[in-house]
């Protein structure tokens, strides 16, 4: 049993909320509908979503579950409303179509923008207290969709990710106390988990898949993307996705703070996870801006590329505060990176132009393997960064390289790269 957080990085309190990691039990959430009781067959070949949308538009008229018992069950993009949960029985798989003409268009929120685009797998707009619970699996059914992502990067290699027209598996928007809790979800054709606008969201012992090895890989299948939310736990989890683990986004553009519908990211603690082959354990993401008081607290990496990852994006005025990094432990190709990000980007004038920066970071505790390197920067006028603790550390990597000069008040106590001390 872990100890309690007690307070943010910037000495805010943690509320007690962040220390309740009690699962949904679905004899409280209300009345059950089991799918396979109300027309719904069990067959993987046949496409089902009337009929599954029809079950979760009963439930919303009482208020309760809508079970998917043991089996498999084809389907396009439903969507679930106040007072609804979803709950996913042992054996149980939800299996997305491979066929983006099963995902309605719809207003939603994508890469730092609102737009016209194809709604999720599984979507719930405005329901608070909603939750997803169970043993079985979401299956986003996403090979066909890499497939055609990865071809058309052959004929136009600017090819973005909303030209490839694919769906992401979970979309959650303008929300409170949303919990996800026990279930796999894997093979998303986009990003796994999308959440707008949210606070209080608890993923807790949920394991989060796509491919990483061979061909096709799963491009841009975020395991959890965390946009304008506030007041996040990801405990117990466990990612492994050929694109970031939990990434912040919020909005981007030299304009990025005058938009409506942007916004920040305060309060995560992503705790005791583990991350395999994902980018980053905690992106501070391309599309982010405003972003503090983020906690990783005893994570594992295994083969990860970072443990930390901040995309600095020239054409958009950032400010990352206030992170601390405790317990991370296994092997990395670089445990910490600021890195500079020009993909898809524009800058336009804008005279003063807000400064960008990285401010008080501690890395504390860690033990790694690194195949690259530590800590990686560059020297660039387009962002400071200030404010760096690195204590108690001990790691190896092939260029036993440790130069933080780049850093304004960088402190380095008990810090130990291939036997060097620092």
């Amino acid at each position: 049993m872990r100890a309690e957080f007690t307070n943010f990085p910037d000495g805010s309190k943690v509320p007690s909320w962040f220390n309740d990691t009690k699962t949904p039990d679905i004899n409280k959430l209300g009345k059950r509908y089991v799918i396979t009781n109300h027309g719904v067959v069990n067959d993987s070949t046949v496409l089902q979503t009337s009929a599954i949308q029809a079950v979760i538009d009963k439930a919303a008229s009482t208020g309760g579950v809508v079970v998917i018992p043991e089996g498999t069950y084809l389907t396009g993009s439903l969507f679930f409303k106040p007072g609804t949960h979803l709950y996913l029985e042992k054996g149980a798989r939800l299996k997305g179509s491979d066929a983006i003409t099963h995902y309605e268009i719809i207003k939603t929120r994508l890469e730092g923008q609102t737009i016209d685009y194809f709604a999720a797998l599984v979507n719930a707009d405005k329901c608070d207290g909603f939750t997803i619970s169970g043993e079985g699996t979401i299956d986003g059914n996403g090979h066909r969709f890499y497939d055609e992502f990865w071809l058309r990067r052959k004929v136009n290699r600017k090819c973005t990710n909303l030209e490839a027209l694919r769906p992401r598996m979970l979309y959650v928007s303008n929300s409170s106390d949303v919990t996800v809790n026990g279930i796999k979800m894997v093979n998303s054709g986009f990003w796994t988990n999308h959440l707008y606008n949210c606070k209080r969201v608890k993923y807790i012992d949920v394991t989060i898949l796509a491919p990483t090895d061979g061909y096709p890989k799963g491009p841009s299948t975020d395991a959890i993307d965390l946009d304008v939310c506030n007041d996040v736990l990801v405990s117990r989890c466990y990612m492994n996705v050929n694109d970031d683990g939990v990434c912040l986004k919020g909005g981007k553009g030299t304009y990025v703070d005058t938009i409506a519908g942007n916004g920040s990211v305060n309060r995560v603690i992503i705790d005791r996870c583990t991350f395999g082959k994902t980018n980053a354990g905690v992106t501070f993401g391309s599309e982010a801006w405003d972003c503090s008081n983020v906690i990783m607290k005893d994570c594992k990496f295994d083969g990860t590329y970072h443990v930390l990852l901040f995309k600095m994006r020239p054409d958009t005025p950032q400010q990352y505060r206030n992170v601390l990094i405790d317990g991370a432990t296994g092997t990395v190709r670089t445990a910490l990176e600021v890195q500079t990000w020009t993909q898809f980007f524009n800058k336009v004038e804008r005279d003063p132009m807000p400064a960008s920066g990285v401010d008080n970071v501690v890395f504390k505790n860690g033990r790694l393997e690194c195949t690259r390197d530590f800590y990686r920067d560059r020297k660039t006028n387009d962002y400071t960064l200030k404010n760096f603790t690195f204590k108690d550390i001990w790691s190896i990597d092939p260029k036993g390289a440790f130069d933080t000069s780049n850093i304004e008040n960088c402190v380095i106590e008990n810090v130990t790269i291939n036997d060097v001390k620092y």
